[in-house]
Formats: C-alpha cells, structure tokens, sequence
C-alpha cells in the first residue's frame, strides 16, 4: 500500500485573548492510499482541526506549522485541490447546502466545475449519485430543496456532493454525530461502499469509538491536541496502549469488547 499523505511535525494554532493556543500540536502520521482511517477523540481535542488542515480548510488566521506532503503519483507536485481530489462532508449537513438552491443543482454543480461537464452530463451524474446514495424518487430528490428533506437524507445529498468529482481522499468530519443510532448506522455503512466502489482513501473523524471500529482499519487517537495512539483497528479495541484509548471505550455504557473486536477483525 502506497503513501498518499505524509504529515510531518504540524502545528496549528489560533490567536485567542492575545495570545496563541495550539489546537493541534507536532502532529505527525502517514495517510496510505486506499485505507480507512477513523480520527478520534473527544470534542477539543484538534481532531477537526486536523481535518479541516489536510483538506486545506483551515480559517485564514489560523497559523499553521509543520507539513503535508502530498506523495502519490498522480497529484505530482501540486497540492491537492478541495472538491476535486479531496472531498469533506461536514456534520451539519444543513449548514454545508444551500438552502435556497435545489439539491440536484447542488451536486451538478460539483461536477460541472471540476470534471467540465456539460449541464445536462452533470445532472446525469447528479441524478445517478443519488441513485447511489440510495435517496428516495432521484427525479423527484433532484428538484427538491434541502428543507424538505429528513437529515439523514441531507447528509446523504452532502455525500453525493463530496463524491461527485471523484475524489482520491474523502473526509467525514464528525457526519454522524447530528444524526439518530439507525441512521448514524445506514451512513456509516453507505460511506463503507462507495469508499469500496470509488477506490478512495478515508479519513474518518468520529468522537465514537464504537463508531469508527465498525468502519476503520485503522485508529488514531488524539487529546489535547496531539495523537497519542495510532494502530489497527482491532488492536487499539483489543489491547490499547493509552489509559485515554481505554477510558474512551469504558464510555461506551453497555460497550461489550468482544463482539467489537471480531466485527473489526473481520472489516480489516
């Protein structure tokens, strides 16, 4: 398995009350093309941060320090381009659409822009990524507007939009977590196939421990800003390092380890 993405000693910090505060802190792992990679930890603890700098997302008055070299083949020299070779789903699916432009426009736009598209070819390609997200009547979804929709069915459309120009790498930035248990489930799920289908990377950013067992192959864990633990899936279950790692899992009331940890097994 190839690099995709080599982080070296990143920093990010923000200016606070005049003085700068760290939110991610000499930061430094490989993102491998093709694999399922869950960032956890809980809220604050730079995760976000971290996502929101791979995808090149960060705030103007953030600082950042450190670097992300970018290492396969066929991105070159260049960095990579949001929406193109990155695509990020957000949590608040309804905070990242336009509420007053029908969904089907939305997507279409995604591919028009970046893959040149006619309108008629991107709404083609609208109409089937909304076959793929398995929304209900596609004809019908494609005039819709976002109000109308469930949020589970949002989050769905904000999938299609991410995917539309086939992204290399996609981030799911805590895009569950707005969203009841059985839907929190079909999600993760639909993210699991078209990460499948498409061939891309995932970075997956979850405060669900739970969560990110069922669809990672890989766990990295942060606090406070800095990654404390980093292994597979069903070593980071099965026999964490970290009393944080550990004190994550007891926080799931009711959490039984075992089935967890075969049901990661099995997803490696």
């Amino acid at each position: 398995m190839s690099t995709l993405a080599s982080i070296r000693d990143l920093t990010v910090t923000y200016r606070r009350d005049g003085r700068e505060v760290a939110a991610v802190r000499d930061v430094g792992f490989d993102i491998m093309a093709g694999e399922r990679l869950a960032i956890i930890g809980e809220s604050g603890s730079g995760k976000s941060t971290l996502a929101l700098a791979i995808a090149g997302l960060l705030p103007a008055s953030a600082k950042v320090e450190g670097r992300i070299d970018w290492l396969l083949p066929t991105l070159g020299a260049k960095p990579p381009l949001g929406g193109s070779d990155i695509g990020f789903v957000f949590q608040d699916p309804s905070a990242s659409l336009d509420p007053v432009m029908a969904i089907g426009k939305q997507i279409a736009e995604v591919a028009h822009t970046h893959l040149g598209l006619t309108w008629p070819q991107a709404y083609a390609k609208a109409k089937n990524l909304l076959e793929r997200v398995r929304l209900p009547d596609p004809d019908s979804a494609l005039r819709a507007f976002p109000h109308q929709l469930s949020g589970g069915q949002k989050q769905r459309v904000a999938i299609a939009a991410a995917i539309a120009a086939g992204p290399k790498l996609l981030i799911a930035d805590e895009a569950t977590s707005a969203l009841d248990a059985i839907v929190q489930a079909e999600i993760v799920a639909l993210i699991r196939r078209l990460v499948a289908e498409d061939g891309m990377t995932l970075l997956f950013v979850s405060h669900d421990i739970a969560l990110a067992a069922e669809l990672a192959q890989r766990i990295a864990v942060f606090r406070h800003g800095q990654l404390v633990e980093l292994g597979a899936t069903a070593r980071i279950v099965g026999a964490p390092v970290q009393a944080y790692t550990r004190a994550l899992l007891d926080a799931h009331i009711g959490l039984d380890a075992e089935p967890l940890l075969n049901r990661a097994r099995l997803r490696a």
